[in-house]
């Protein structure tokens, strides 16, 4: 769910992460938000501090009284103390305006991805022609097995979890490297070009490039 006060902004950051994959829904204002708020439906509030009626800082207060809700500050109060309050009431991260798109979703999926670690990778998947059995390691393209290396596969296992949908560079050098680890977009460019290539061996071209954005697995082959 956005929060914000703003319609403007409102919609520019509905665009930029359903752009990104993510299901959105509105609230204009914090009591707007408490009166939508469903812990079962909404995984991630995106929540303007300075807002009419309810601040960001009470929403937080008032929905931490029953739910564990992943919550992402935004404010135009940068100072250390202010970010320092939100994390103490409860968020889980706080963006300082301006931001830029491309940040603000590398934010959002950082947060769900500590919240939900790995668990919503699947570990068997059917794409069409491809096949991939995380347990076993192993993956098949037309009936026949394809030799992946461990960081190919563990891209691979990113993008099939979330077949549709956009992957950001970070999110499959997480999931193939481990949190915390540096890589360049080269390096992550070049094992996806590899990826692609044994896939081609096959007639397939599953992986698609989002331009500024990531990659997505095709959900037909």
């Amino acid at each position: 769910m956005v929060v914000d006060d703003d319609p403007t902004l409102r919609e520019v950051l509905k665009y930029t992460l359903e752009k990104a994959g993510f299901h959105v829904s509105l609230a204009t204002d914090g009591a707007d938000a408490l009166e939508q708020f469903d812990a079962s439906l909404h995984h991630l509030l995106v929540l303007d501090v300075t807002m009419p009626r309810l601040d960001g800082f009470a929403v937080c207060k008032a929905i931490r009284e029953t739910s564990s809700t992943a919550i992402l500050f935004l404010s135009s109060r940068g100072e250390v103390r202010d970010r320092v309050a939100g994390l103490d009431i409860g968020g889980d991260d706080y963006l300082t305006k301006p931001f830029s798109p491309q940040e603000l979703v590398s934010r959002v999926r950082a947060i769900l991805r500590r919240r939900l670690g790995n668990d919503n990778l699947k570990q068997v998947i059917n794409a069409g022609s491809i096949r991939l059995d995380a347990t076993a390691h192993r993956v098949w393209a037309c009936g026949e097995e394809v030799t992946f290396t461990a960081t190919e596969f563990g891209m691979l296992h990113a993008l099939m979890s979330n077949i549709g949908n956009v992957c950001s560079r970070n999110t499959l050098v997480n999931h193939a490297y481990g949190a915390k680890h540096f890589v360049s977009d080269r390096t992550v460019d070049s094992h996806l070009r590899r990826v692609r290539q044994k896939f081609r061996v096959y007639e397939l071209d599953p992986i698609e490039t989002v331009h500024g954005v990531g990659f997505r697995f095709r959900e037909e082959q």
